[in-house]
């Protein structure tokens, strides 16, 4: 009842290459391969690997090392289903499929049809635009950029004030006048609201509420809250649609700000949405675009993405 409310780009990938075998080796193909194995004994550090290595070849055609690791970079996804001691095979199996089955493709003539030549030259521009985005955006963000721009938006915050409250609530008005001659007594908040609060959230914990700023409480409650200067408790019952409430003010203090550790990934993204959309705005000055078809010509453009 009480509770608080707590408060990309990323580059395109090209289409999903044949996929079948990394999701076949993804599942067990019975229950004895279900079945848990020993541990490993851990192996030696490996020795850095040569990218020109000769993995395979395919009709004389050699499969690379490098091409292993650009495979696997695509299947990145799909390799998170195979067990981590079968994904150079798998990725291997899947390259040799390709291999053959652009070879076939190539004997038939299907890579001389006018729909191939247009989606070759899609895929072709959407790896030269990751590229790009890669070696002129994202490379070109730097820890120096982002932290200045940490810096930029923070400085645009204006602290909420926040208050860390404990209380007691119970159904009647004479309840909570009884807890309140109780505190004057010098009775302990924590203790009574363990034993008479309704509230089953915040009564195990003595009443605490934690921290909370404006707008995240019922008004009658907050309004009070926020009246009461630290280390006092409220004279007077409070009414709220949920019954008497009893409220004592711990601490007051500016909503802290966050730190550059808690948000320096999304401010990096930020920072790259800005840098793209930038350069994107660039490329387009500085070439010549021109929109025939009238309807989307008259269309709004939609944002770089």
């Amino acid at each position: 009842m009480m509770s608080r409310v707590s408060s990309s780009l990323t580059a395109l990938r090209g289409p999903a290459l044949a996929v079948f075998g990394l999701m076949a080796l993804a599942l067990p193909a019975s229950a004895q391969d279900a079945a848990p194995a020993a541990a490993p004994a851990a192996a030696p550090a490996a020795a850095p690997v040569d990218p020109t290595t000769v993995l395979a070849t395919v009709n004389g055609q050699p499969i690379t090392e490098a091409d292993l690791t650009l495979a696997g970079d695509d299947f990145a996804e799909e390799l998170a289903k195979v067990a981590p001691e079968q994904r150079r095979k798998a990725i291997l199996d899947v390259l040799i499929d390709l291999r053959l089955m652009a070879t076939a493709a190539e004997k038939d003539g299907l890579d001389k049809s006018e729909e191939f030549q247009r989606r070759l030259a899609l895929l072709r521009a959407r790896a030269l635009r990751n590229e790009f985005f890669r070696a002129k955006v994202d490379l070109g963000v730097t820890d120096e950029a982002v932290q200045k721009r940490y810096e930029t938006e923070v400085a645009k915050i204006v602290p909420a004030e926040e208050v860390h409250a404990e209380h007691i609530l119970v159904e009647t008005e004479d309840e909570a006048k009884a807890i309140i001659k109780d505190l004057d007594k010098g009775g302990d908040f924590a203790k009574l609201a363990a034993e008479k609060s309704k509230d089953p959230g915040s009564a195990k914990m003595g009443g605490d509420l934690g921290f909370f700023t404006k707008g995240k409480m019922i008004k009658e409650f907050e309004d009070a809250a926020f009246a009461l200067e630290p280390g006092k408790y409220t004279e007077k019952p409070v009414k709220t649609q949920y019954g008497f409430h009893v409220i004592k003010s711990v601490e007051k203090r500016k909503q802290p700000l966050p730190t550059f550790d808690q948000v320096k990934d999304q401010v990096r993204q930020l920072v790259l949405r800005d840098t793209f959309v930038e350069t994107v705005e660039g490329l387009r000055k500085e070439s010549k675009v021109e929109i025939v078809d009238p309807v989307l010509k008259a269309a709004p453009s939609q944002p770089a993405q």
